[in-house]
């Protein structure tokens, strides 16, 4: 049996902070996915359950040796609009573990059954989103993206109504907290300063250990984000509900709903079925990130200096922060996708005008930068990245190729340094699509095959060539959907 692992410093704040509460039981939860790698690093045995006892234990009928289950109370604005209460509606915080190397990280079920903040909801999930939050949560690590992590997703033997019957799940989500700028909100939007406080010391001395003040929390933070929505661009993601309860102070993504990875480069690409005007779109999510932690500093306002328009000057001061290290973040990052190792004066136009060549011919983002590896890698027998635009694409191509060949650093470190920003593979979204919709009829083999050609994006791997193809016109998926 596991001895009990948990530890509880966020079940130690003030009650206020949220709602003890037990998982409600299922009927008849089988194991469908056990992810026994993260499992492993978390210092969890499980080898001496059984498939049933283990489906009995993540969906919640069996208790967590140890665990103390509440629902965290936050807020947050919803595409710009602000809910005063939130919280988890469908999910549990049972406790938080120590790893092996040293780092606390939170157990977490989603779709454990109503709780106090479930408002109107069933506060279960169905099997489809679970699996997709499974299967791109452990890709975006894969991809070395800060991200929430997927330990395991069970089937509950019940129906969750949807826009349709849907098989119901639950999943069990790990993460270094849960903690979003909308705890913050929460306890901002009642007034109650002493919990905004307590909540930061709290945060920052879990997260930001080296930051000495509310203020060095608030630049650590904006640190944080602009380097995750930087590494976000340079693969594709679009998040797809960047709403400020989605958030996390952490740095990692958190709750995959309708989130997809773009195929032909395209800025305004928007896949969420709900964000009708684009709110959320490729492009946007630098500025939404930094909306989002606007709010944040709103809310620390009383805590950066006692007279407020001094407050005010700080954190205004914090936030301008961001813009540049975004840039330098999302610079360095397509610096290396593009094999140079160092900045020179003419990058941003050479990165500027390859991104208005891909838009004007609807190039594959994945495919044009892993094109550009192979050219480096085998000028004389890769084809060319840009068969498809000739002449503006072939002058790009020789200035990029003179820029490559001019970087003093060893051609071997360039090439590796292309090979680790530029993936072979990414979870396409109708070959998600696919795999999750044999998953609801019984068949999990493709998901698990996609689940694992997507643990090695970075390794060329010849037999699986096919899940590098973009969608045909008829395998378009243009709407992805959140499954609450």
């Amino acid at each position: 049996m596991i001895r009990s692992p948990f530890t509880h410093t966020y079940a130690a704040l003030p009650d206020r902070f949220y709602v003890r509460q037990e998982p409600l039981p299922v009927r008849s939860p089988e194991l469908v996915m056990l992810n026994t790698a993260l499992a492993t690093e978390l210092g969890l045995n499980f080898s001496y359950y059984s498939d049933k006892e283990l489906a009995a234990l993540f969906a919640g009928n069996t208790p967590f040796p140890g665990a103390d289950p509440l629902a965290m109370a936050y807020a947050g604005h919803q595409f710009g609009h602000f809910v005063p209460q939130l919280g988890d509606g469908r999910a549990l915080l049972l406790g938080e573990i120590t790893s092996a190397s040293g780092q606390r990280r939170d157990i977490h079920l989603k779709g454990s059954g109503r709780t106090a903040f479930s408002r109107q909801g069933d506060g279960r999930a169905a099997l489809a989103p679970m699996l997709r939050e499974y299967l791109i949560s452990e890709a975006m690590h894969a991809l070395g993206i800060p991200t929430t992590r997927a330990l395991a997703v069970v089937t509950t033997g019940e129906t969750v109504q949807r826009d349709k019957p849907l098989p119901g799940a639950i999943l069990t989500r790990v993460a270094a907290s849960h903690i979003r700028i909308g705890t913050f909100q929460y306890f901002a939007a009642r007034g109650d300063v002493d919990s905004v406080r307590i909540l930061t010391d709290y945060a920052r001395k879990r997260h930001y250990p080296d930051a000495a003040s509310p203020l060095e929390f608030l630049h650590a933070v904006l640190e944080a984000q602009a380097t995750l929505i930087a590494a976000w661009l340079c693969v594709g993601f679009i998040h797809g509900v960047m709403n400020t309860d989605n958030m996390s102070i952490s740095g990692e993504t958190i709750d995959y709903g309708p989130c997809a990875f773009m195929d032909a480069y395209d800025p305004k690409t928007v896949f969420s079925s709900i964000d009708r005007n684009g709110r959320y779109a490729y492009a946007n999510q630098p500025t939404i990130a930094l909306w989002n932690l606007t709010r944040l500093a709103e809310c620390l306002l009383p805590l950066l200096d006692d007279a407020p328009p001094r407050a005010e000057a700080l954190a205004t001061e914090a936030l301008n922060r961001f813009a540049p290290e975004f840039e330098t973040a999302w610079q360095s990052g397509m610096r290396r996708k593009l094999g140079l190792s160092a900045e020179e004066a003419g990058d941003a136009a050479l990165i500027g005008d390859l991104l208005q060549l891909m838009q004007r011919h609807k190039a594959d983002f994945t495919n044009t930068f892993r094109a550009l590896y192979d050219h480096a890698l085998s000028p004389e027998n890769a084809p060319s990245p840009f068969a498809a635009t000739i002449d503006t694409g072939q002058e790009w191509l020789n200035r990029w190729r003179s820029r490559f060949d001019a970087t003093n650093s060893p051609r071997s470190e360039q090439l590796e340094m292309m090979r680790y920003a530029n993936p072979f593979i990414i979870p396409r979204n109708h070959q998600v699509e696919n795999a999750l919709m044999a998953a609801q009829t019984g068949d999990i083999k493709p998901f698990e095959t996609l689940h694992r050609i997507l643990a090695a994006p970075y390794t060329t791997q010849a037999d699986y060539r096919d899940y590098t193809n973009p969608p045909k016109d008829k395998e378009r998926v243009f709407k992805t959907f959140c499954g609450t």
